[in-house]
C-alpha cells in the first residue's frame, strides 16, 4: 500500500463542530454524532495504511445549513471561509502530506462563487467538494448554472459527497441516511448530471463520485435502454465511464467488481473515509483492497500515469 493517495479523507474544526450542534446537527444524517480529528489522528491512520498524501474535505452536512430568511447565507459564507482557511493553513503547514477540496455555501450562489474565487486564487485549493443535493436542489438546478460554468472554466476536480435526500423522513425508514440513503442519492446526482446533458455541457469539470460509484455500476445500463422511451438513448455506462470513483466504504466483496465492468481502472483513486470510518476499520479495508486483484489493477499512488497525479499534480511535487 505504500504511497497511496487518500481522495476521500475529511476534517472536523472545533467551530465546525460546533455550528452543526447549533444548527440541530447534533446527530448528522443520523448518526451518532460527528467523529473526533486531529491532525495527529490523520497522520496516524495515514502512516497504518501506507498513504503518502490525503485530500481533505468537509463532509455533510456541508456549511449552509438552512433558511436565508434567518440568516443562513452569511452564515453559511463564514464558516465556508473559515474551514476553507484552515484546510489551507494544514495544506501550508504539511504540503506533501495534505490537500484540501475547498467547500462553498451553496444555496447562496453569490456567496459560492466568491469563495470558490477565493479558494482557488488565493488559497490554492486542490479541488471543490460538493454534496449531492442542497436542501432538496440537486447540482442541475438552474440557479447553480453559474458556479458550475465558473467550475468547468477552472477545469477542477471536484470530490462529490452524498448527503440526506429530500424527504428523507419517509424513505429512511428511521435508519442513518449513510447506510443507504447517501448510496441512492449519489446515484441520482450523477444519473441527473448526465441525463440533462449537464456533464456533456461542461466537460472540463473533472468529477470523483464517491463510494465506489454507489448504485450507478448496477443501474446503468437499465437507465439507458429506458431513456430511449423518451427520446435517443443516453450511453449512461460511456458516460460514467469518464469519470473517477473512490473505493471509500465498503468496496468489497461485491460493489468493486460491478464498478471495474463499467469503468477503466485507470479511474478509480482510494478512499478511506476517515474519521467518519474508525481507523481500525480503515487498516482492515485498506489491506483488503492491497490484497483484491480487481484493487490491484489500480495505481492508487501519485506515480506518473496515475489518476492521482493526474488530478492533484501539486501533490506529485511533495
Amino acid at each position: 500500500m505504500s504511497g497511496w493517495l487518500d481522495v476521500h479523507a475529511h476534517y472536523v474544526t472545533t467551530r465546525y463542530r460546533g455550528e452543526c450542534v447549533a444548527a440541530g446537527h447534533v446527530r448528522p444524517d443520523g448518526m451518532p454524532g460527528l467523529p473526533g480529528w486531529s491532525v495527529d489522528a490523520a497522520l496516524d491512520v495515514m502512516s497504518r495504511t501506507g498513504v503518502r498524501a490525503a485530500v481533505l474535505s468537509v463532509s455533510s452536512p456541508g456549511v449552509h445549513f438552512g433558511d436565508d430568511a434567518l440568516g443562513a447565507n452569511a452564515a453559511a459564507r463564514a464558516l465556508a471561509a473559515h474551514v476553507n482557511d484552515f484546510g489551507a493553513q494544514l495544506v501550508s503547514d504539511r504540503p506533501a502530506t495534505f490537500g484540501f477540496a475547498a467547500a462553498l455555501p451553496l444555496t447562496d450562489v453569490d456567496g459560492a462563487l466568491a469563495e470558490l474565487a477565493r479558494a482557488g486564487d488565493d488559497l490554492g485549493a486542490d479541488a471543490v467538494a460538493l454534496l449531492t443535493n442542497y436542501h432538496g436542489r440537486y447540482l442541475t438546478d438552474q440557479a447553480f448554472a453559474p458556479v458550475l460554468e465558473e467550475l468547468d472554466a477552472r477545469a477542477a476536480v471536484v470530490l462529490l459527497h452524498p448527503t440526506s435526500p429530500p424527504d428523507w423522513q419517509a424513505t429512511a425508514f428511521g435508519r442513518p441516511r449513510p447506510m443507504v440513503e447517501f448510496l441512492f442519492d449519489t446515484t441520482r446526482c450523477v444519473l441527473d448530471l448526465i441525463l440533462t446533458g449537464t456533464l456533456t455541457r461542461h466537460p472540463s469539470i473533472r468529477w470523483i463520485v464517491p463510494h465506489a460509484g454507489a448504485v450507478l455500476p448496477v443501474v446503468a445500463h437499465r437507465v439507458a435502454a429506458i431513456s430511449a422511451a423518451t427520446g435517443p438513448m443516453v450511453d449512461v455506462p460511456g458516460a460514467l465511464a469518464t469519470l473517477y470513483y473512490d473505493v471509500a466504504g465498503l468496496p468489497l466483496p461485491v460493489a468493486l467488481d460491478a464498478l471495474v465492468k463499467v469503468v477503466s481502472s485507470d479511474h478509480l483513486l482510494y478512499g478511506s473515509d476517515f474519521p467518519f470510518t474508525p481507523a481500525p476499520a480503515v487498516a482492515a479495508l485498506a489491506h483488503a483492497l492491497d490484497g483484491d486483484p480487481a484493487a490491484r489493477t489500480a495505481d492508487f499512488t501519485l506515480a506518473p500515469g496515475s489518476a492521482g497525479a493526474s488530478l492533484f499534480p501539486r501533490l506529485t511535487r511533495g
